[in-house]
């Protein structure tokens, strides 16, 4: 038996090793890109960072942050994303729906977090609901897609 749990962790190690290489920086630093559709004061973006200290990831040691602002301007969100892409960002978190959109035009293989999107179904940033597909997942704002669910529940 020893024997047997020796071979499976031998051969689980060799499967495993090349996800946990590629998945990390040459440097060890996880670099995050966030693009935010609007202007800096952003909360969010300090929810981020501190939710990711409390989980052991210290800015400077492991893991840095990219920050970029749209200022409310969807040609500006769009060279943000190529700008985040071109860095070689591990993850692209997407606040606000243009932005969501901008990353997704700008990259098919960078993972993507959005949140507080509006409509991602409708906006094509997801397939459905239940099963985003591709490389983009997160919350929505849900306003529009439970509106039904709302009615269906006074009535």
């Amino acid at each position: 038996m020893r024997r047997r749990q020796f071979v499976a962790l031998a051969c689980g190690a060799c499967i495993a090793w090349p996800l946990v290489v590629s998945a990390r920086q040459p440097d060890g630093v996880h670099r995050v890109g966030i693009l935010i559709a609007g202007s800096p004061p952003d909360p969010l973006t300090g929810l981020l960072r501190r939710n990711l200290r409390d989980l052991g990831y210290a800015e400077g040691q492991n893991v840095a942050f990219e920050v970029r602002y749209a200022m409310d301007r969807t040609d500006r969100a769009r060279e943000l994303a190529r700008e985040l892409v071109g860095l070689n960002v591990d993850i692209i978190v997407a606040h606000f729906t243009p932005a969501a959109i901008a990353a997704k035009e700008a990259t098919g293989t960078i993972p993507i977090v959005m949140s507080l999107v509006g409509a991602p179904v409708e906006n094509g940033l997801v397939e459905s609901l239940a099963r985003p597909g591709g490389n983009i997942t997160g919350i929505s704002a849900l306003g529009a897609e439970l509106a039904g669910k709302r009615l269906e529940l006074l009535r």
